[in-house]
């Protein structure tokens, strides 16, 4: 009897100290390390923050490297900057205030402001241009209003409407950005403080913010380039909806988890946020206006919710996901829906990229990202830094 519960309890253990991956094979959290280890060792990224979670909980999490040119070691409490997952955690907290009535995904936001969007200085090159009363939060979050990436990158450095609002998918930094104009001056508080009492402070998420917090310099990372030199902290003071938060893996995981409870939102609010707004064919996201098409997209049934990018029809089910891309700081995560199972990374390094595919397919078995488009593949990421 006492040897029968022996083996009945290394079996429970066991499992508890293991990873189980999309093809329901399992993996031990020492195995993964190593692992790990050796993939960001062999693309040579700085540091890294690395979680797994099975069931919508965390079973395994795990740092590498440094956090700055000191060679202080990363920790799962170092602040990293999140970029472009910001619009994710955005796209959460405006579902709170669709949910509370206090703003609706179909109604233009031209209702909203209190006088029209070209009276803004941002937003003067619209004045002769009416489709930007056409122009909802649905489409804001699912970046189908027509906007480019960001201003600074079209020809004039000013904003303009490219197509049809609503009728296609082109990822855009400003569209974030507008929905937050549209709520600051709708609820008369800075988005930091909003998103802060909504959803950092009863998460206790607390190395977590849209602006730098001073009181994280002492364990904050710096980036790396591609080439190893430290280009140090950037302390971002503006909050943008688009890609300013810092966090840690520690809270990036906590939020993540609560996306799978009714914590933050409704079963039928995240049903919503996940739905899909708009299908994606295109080759590559970016750059954001090109159009041309590609097989690896509709395989995977790739397409955008409200402020998340989805795949509709894997092998293992429905997935949500988010990157982020900037200089010193390459981040990925994605989650199955119906396992629960998901992978999320931080890095402070311009050769985060090159490390994804290897650690995704390794650690979690996930073999249906699109890699191509998402420009994670070694040639796309030459491309990329080539033009930059």
């Amino acid at each position: 009897m006492r040897l029968a519960f022996f083996f009945i309890f290394t079996a429970i253990l066991a499992t508890a100290q293991s990873i189980q991956r999309l093809d329901h094979s399992r993996m031990t959290v020492k195995h993964a390390d190593a692992v790990a280890d050796g993939i960001l060792s062999k693309h040579q990224v700085a540091g890294a923050q690395l979680s797994i979670l099975n069931h919508g909980k965390r079973v395994w999490m795990h740092v590498y490297g440094i956090r700055d040119d000191s060679k202080t070691p990363m920790a799962t409490d170092t602040a990293m900057w999140a970029a472009s997952i910001t619009k994710s955690v955005f796209a959460t907290y405006f579902m709170t205030l669709v949910e509370s009535r206090r703003f609706a995904l179909d109604t233009p936001i031209a209702s909203y402001l209190p006088k029209p969007l070209p009276e803004y200085p941002a937003y003067e090159s619209l004045r002769t241009d009416e489709r930007w009363r056409k122009i909802t939060p649905r489409m804001l979050l699912s970046h189908t209003a027509g906007f480019a990436n960001f201003a600074f990158l079209e020809p004039d450095n000013k904003i303009h409407i490219h197509f049809e609002p609503g009728t296609r998918y082109a990822y855009s930094g400003d569209g974030i950005n507008l929905l937050q104009l549209v709520i600051e001056e709708t609820l008369h508080r800075p988005l930091q403080d909003l998103i802060r009492e909504k959803i950092f402070a009863p998460l206790h998420m607390n190395q977590t913010s849209l602006v730098w917090d001073p009181t994280t310099a002492s364990n904050a990372a710096g980036g790396f380039d591609a080439d190893g030199k430290y280009l140090g902290i950037s302390q971002r003071k503006r909050a943008r909806a688009a890609g300013t938060m810092n966090t840690t893996i520690e809270n990036l995981t906590t939020f993540t988890e609560a996306l799978f409870t009714d914590t933050l939102l409704s079963q039928k609010a995240r049903d919503e946020m996940w739905k899909p707004a708009i299908t994606i064919r295109t080759k590559h996201q970016f750059p954001t206006l090109l159009e041309d098409e590609g097989t690896e997209a509709p395989a995977v049934g790739l397409a955008y919710g409200l402020g998340w990018g989805l795949l509709t029809k894997t092998k293992y089910g429905p997935a949500f996901f988010k990157e982020g891309h900037g200089p010193g700081g390459e981040n990925y995560m994605i989650c199955f829906r119906d396992s629960g199972t998901c992978m999320l990374m931080l890095t402070n390094s311009d050769n985060g990229e090159l490390a994804f595919r290897d650690l995704l397919e390794a650690l979690i078995h996930d073999d249906v990202t699109p890699w191509e488009w998402e420009s994670y593949t070694p040639s796309a990421i030459a491309y990329q830094r080539l033009h930059q």
